[in-house]
């Protein structure tokens, strides 16, 4: 119990003093005019107060990620909060705001082209793929459970659960940012945010206790933690998909230093999330043997279920049905919203069309392949979201990095953790089942090689930058 709360308490207080010193090495300037106003288009360019442009935020990057993700890694046991609490500090949140203010700087750019800025063309390139095939993959993962529960719980079938959903997707990418998204999703934050909070109090009152924080594997399946609790709990710790998202705000901010609340704010709260549901998954079920046995009956979405029944009664039901319907529903939309800005932009130098014909186009080549992956089995799916999801994180935190050292700014904020996740990913594919599945032995092998080739570039580009003695931040 103990371990618990301080770990609450120390991403609280990480958020007032930590951000406070990631907002000072990036240099904010309330003087300058955000892209909201200096491009205002009545779509995705509006100004919005910080506390709605929070929830959004939060709904965004959470849905049900910080929930199902916090549960599954809560099988290694309480070495998970210390995963949390130090993946969100200093990776996820620092990954969150420099993907979130570094849109904001050069005019709501997309997380690709602010790629290609740091990083080049070839990265961009490539780049471009895996995030569109990341949001294709979370918003068909996230779509298929819902619809599963919808023709389970009313007289719709699948199929006709699913158009629904697709309907509401569709005007959630396509209608101004205020008119739908602005209006819904802060209540929807609140749901779950109450959601964890009850939880949270819940805990106390369990049979058992919370247990404390141990670097023992407690993983019933003798599943190695590293690297895959890195990548197990990802929203809630850092999750790449979050730097898709945080351009969608980066273009309604009304002032820089609301960056720090919406973006940094967001992931920390993001974090608290997962450890409220981390402790709730090693504690309702009496450890992790409890839990595994839990999650090959119900899986994860029963887990919520009967954990929020049981210790809130009927209240807890139906925070758990709503969670589990319109959560991942909310981060399917922003998904495909953020897939089709990311289109627009890609596809903008081929020629100038209408806006409104040019939102519904982008729009389409989205939404057919999203549909057609949401009658694939759910856990395929989910398995190939994991380790491109914190590809994509790996990625922003190097842009990041690069950003400060041309800069002449103190780098290590970004390069430290993305040196970190380079190691947590180059390792994990090769061990991974989606990946090439070899021998753990041989897996570390090959990441060391990976880890070492990047760390060898990285020594190049520091070795490239000293020299220069001019800041090349191009802002626009």
């Amino acid at each position: 119990m103990v371990s618990f709360i301080l770990s609450v308490l120390a991403l609280i207080v990480g958020y007032f003093l930590y951000s406070k010193v990631v907002e000072r090495i990036f240099g904010i300037d309330d003087k300058r005019i955000t892209p909201a106003y200096s491009k205002s288009d009545g779509l995705d360019y509006t100004p919005m107060g910080w506390i709605k442009a929070s929830l959004i935020q939060l709904l965004n990057i959470a849905g049900l990620g910080p929930i199902f993700g916090a549960i599954l890694g809560a099988l290694y046991g309480p070495v998970a909060f210390i995963w949390i609490v130090l993946g969100c500090l200093f990776a996820g949140a620092v990954h969150d705001y420099f993907s979130g203010m570094l849109s904001v700087r050069h005019g709501g750019e997309q997380f690709p082209t602010l790629v290609g800025r740091y990083l080049g063309k070839y990265v961009k390139s490539v780049i471009n793929v895996i995030s569109l095939i990341l949001m294709i993959l979370v918003a068909a993962a996230f779509t298929a459970g819902p619809a599963q529960l919808v023709e389970q719980l009313t007289p719709l079938s699948y199929s006709a659960s699913l158009l629904l959903i697709f309907v509401y997707f569709v005007l959630a990418a396509i209608l101004p940012i205020n008119k739908l998204i602005g209006k819904i999703y802060p209540i929807f934050g609140l749901v779950l945010i109450i959601m964890a909070v009850s939880i949270g109090f819940a805990l106390f009152f369990m049979d058992h206790s919370i247990p404390n924080i141990t670097l023992e594997n407690l993983h019933p399946g003798e599943v190695p933690i590293w690297p895959l609790l890195m990548v197990t709990i990802s929203c809630g710790a850092i999750s790449g998909f979050h730097s898709t998202q945080s351009p969608i705000l980066a273009r309604t901010l009304k002032k820089e230093s609301d960056g720090r609340k919406v973006f940094f704010g967001a992931m920390v709260a993001e974090g608290i999330i997962a450890l409220i549901w981390a402790a709730a998954g090693m504690t309702f079920f009496g450890g992790p043997d409890g839990l595994q046995g839990a999650l090959a009956n119900g899986g994860a979405a029963g887990v919520v279920n009967e954990i929020s029944k049981t210790t809130l009664g009927q209240f807890g039901g139906i925070l758990a049905i709503l969670g589990v319907i319109i959560l991942p529903i909310t981060t399917g939309d922003t998904a495909l919203r953020s897939s089709r800005m990311i289109l627009v932009e890609l596809l903008s130098k081929f020629g100038k069309f209408d806006t409104k014909m040019k939102t519904i186009l982008m729009t389409v080549p989205v939404v057919i392949p999203t549909y057609l992956l949401t009658q694939m089995d759910y856990s395929f799916l989910w398995r190939y979201v994991g380790w491109t999801n914190q590809v994509v994180a790996t990625v922003m935190l190097w842009t990041a990095a690069m950003f400060l050292l041309q800069n002449k700014k103190f780098h290590w904020i970004c390069s430290i953790p993305a040196l970190f996740m380079t190691a947590v990913t180059g390792s994990y594919i090769f061990y991974a089942p989606e990946g090439f599945h070899l021998s753990y032995g041989t897996s570390m092998i090959c990441g060391s090689i990976i880890f070492v080739s990047v760390l060898a570039w990285f020594i190049y580009q520091l070795k490239r930058n000293k020299n220069t003695n001019i800041p090349l931040d191009n802002v626009a």
